[in-house]
Formats: C-alpha cells, structure tokens, sequence
C-alpha cells in the first residue's frame, strides 16, 4: 500500500492534461537525492503508460500505481 513508503516530496498534478503531470514529476525528481521517493497525483488517465514507460526508461524504480476513483497514484524512488 501506498502508506508503507517515507514519501520525501508530494506532487499533485490533478487537472493537468498530458504530458505536464510528467514533466512535472520529472522537474521534481531533478532536485531530489538520490533514492528519495516522489509522490504523485494525477487525473489524467493517460498518465498510467506515461509513468511506467518513464520510470523504465529513466531508470527510476516504480514503488506503485493504482487508481481509485479517477485519481491515480504513483510512487517513484529516484535512481542514482
């Protein structure tokens, strides 16, 4: 579940259309440490492939993603 993880930034991209709730979280990961653990909350239901296609391509390591009532949840930890 998502309450097992030390969240060390929260990011709430609700109402933002693709791609900004992934570039958002990508300027948010830039200034984080390396293994910190970005939260994110989207609307957008495209946001699903685009996090899990980033996070492979990136490198980082996607914790979780899950929906529930059109709000959709991602945790990434940083790589490095």
């Amino acid at each position: 579940m998502v309450e097992e993880f030390q969240v060390n930034k929260e990011l709430d991209a609700s109402g933002l259309n693709c791609p900004m709730p992934l570039l958002k979280a990508k300027q948010a990961l830039n200034v984080m440490a390396a293994g910190e653990i970005l939260k994110v909350l989207a609307t957008d239901p495209g946001s699903e492939r685009d996090f899990s296609s980033f996070a492979s391509l990136a490198g980082h390591e996607l914790l979780f993603s899950g929906q529930e009532s059109g709000t959709y949840t991602y945790m990434l930890r940083k790589h490095g």
